[in-house]
């Protein structure tokens, strides 16, 4: 059955209402019609099964919006998994995108978008929001396909300083960086019983001693991804990964 995103404010009673490029792709992609069985999640954690109650014109020119009459709703179960907060310097070119997409795969209940002192990508103004625009259209399309009811929030971009700032605001706080003296994640998690983390990935040519000085300062543990140095796109699906698999075993 195909799936579908309506933020929370588009349900009301028993009907979802689906406007904008969510309608376009069920008409025009998936080609649905009325009566056609669907499921609708509200990057909350519910999930609705229901059926194509009217198709009616919305507004523009060959606009339309589909209109859900709500079958069943699913409510989140608790879940004892750790909620994992990526703070990822933004690397070159389109990587970000694969980032935001595979670890929304993954997972992980938040992306920051960073700016380090090696950061060399120009992202402030409108451009940072443009381009925070693009990662959640990217996480919802990523959550519609493996199947996730909710949607990971993708936060502004900020300063590294200024997320390491905020990083007792959370349970753990973890730092993947080269230095020779660092944990393996194992270790790192030892005697964690639960709640949110944070973990900071690097840019291209790594964090600065002085980031890393700061992240100590935080109390941020410095944590090895390996023997191999990892490209940026891959460092954070990596570390995502074998937290996951950490927690749960």
């Amino acid at each position: 059955m195909s799936r579908f995103y309506a933020p929370p404010e588009n349900i009301n009673g028993n009907f979802i209402h689906i406007n904008g490029q969510e309608a376009k792709h069920i008409l025009k992609v998936m080609r649905l019609a009325e009566d056609d069985k669907v499921v609708v999640f509200d990057g909350t954690g519910r999930e609705y099964a229901g059926f194509i109650k009217e198709i009616r014109p919305s507004g523009g020119i060959n606009t339309k919006s589909v209109i859900i009459e709500i079958v069943s709703t699913k409510t989140p179960k608790e879940d004892k998994f750790p909620e994992i907060t990526l703070a990822q310097c933004v690397p070159k070119r389109e990587k970000m995108d694969y980032i935001v997409e595979k670890t929304t795969e993954l997972g992980v209940s938040a992306i920051i978008p960073l700016v380090s002192e090696r950061t060399v990508v120009d992202i402030s103004g409108k451009k940072a929001a443009d381009k925070r625009a693009r990662w959640e259209r990217i996480a919802v399309e990523a959550a519609k396909q493996c199947g996730r009811t909710d949607v990971p929030e993708i936060k502004n971009v900020q300063k590294l300083s200024c997320a390491q700032g905020g990083a007792s605001d959370y349970d753990l706080a973890l730092m993947a960086c080269l230095r020779e003296d660092t944990l393996q994640i194992r270790d790192a998690i030892s005697g964690f019983t639960g709640g949110k983390i944070i973990v900071f990935i690097g840019p291209e040519g790594d964090f600065t001693p002085g980031e890393i000085k700061t992240a100590e300062e935080t109390n941020c543990r410095l944590i090895s991804l390996g023997k191999r140095v990892l490209k940026s796109d891959t460092a954070p699906i990596y570390a995502i990964s074998v937290l996951n698999h950490e927690f749960s075993r």
